[in-house]
């Protein structure tokens, strides 16, 4: 069963969880848009059928020279895939939070194997 959810509440629950990221690591955090869409649209190359919830774009901190022309790097969420495998709305709040801590993480050079190690994945 879907769940369904407007988009004002799932922009709200995406702020919750982007508020509960600790002041000392948010203050580093520069030059990083989030969106959410409905759903991931798999470049040519990869499976027609990928399902991503969320996805980081970017060059992570870790990576990072003095390049002062960097585009801002980018944090999307896809709000139809996250309610499709949730029951509930408190399970999307849930997953919402999970899908930004995961994505920030790669921003700070976190990569998928230490976060499925932490339960962030």
């Amino acid at each position: 069963m879907t769940v369904r959810m407007s988009d004002e509440q799932f922009d709200a629950a995406v702020t919750d969880a982007l508020e509960l990221i600790p002041d000392q690591l948010a203050a580093k955090i520069d030059n990083v848009a989030v969106f959410v869409e409905d759903r991931y649209q798999p470049e040519p190359w990869e499976n027609p059928n990928t399902v991503l919830l969320g996805l980081y774009e970017g060059t992570p901190l870790t990576e990072r020279g003095e390049e002062p022309w960097a585009m801002p790097d980018r944090i999307t969420l896809y709000k139809e895939a996250i309610l499709e495998i949730c029951q509930s709305e408190h399970e999307v709040v849930e997953q919402v939070t999970v899908t930004v801590v995961h994505e920030v993480a790669h921003f700070f050079g976190i990569g998928d194997d230490t976060l499925r190690r932490l339960g962030w994945a």
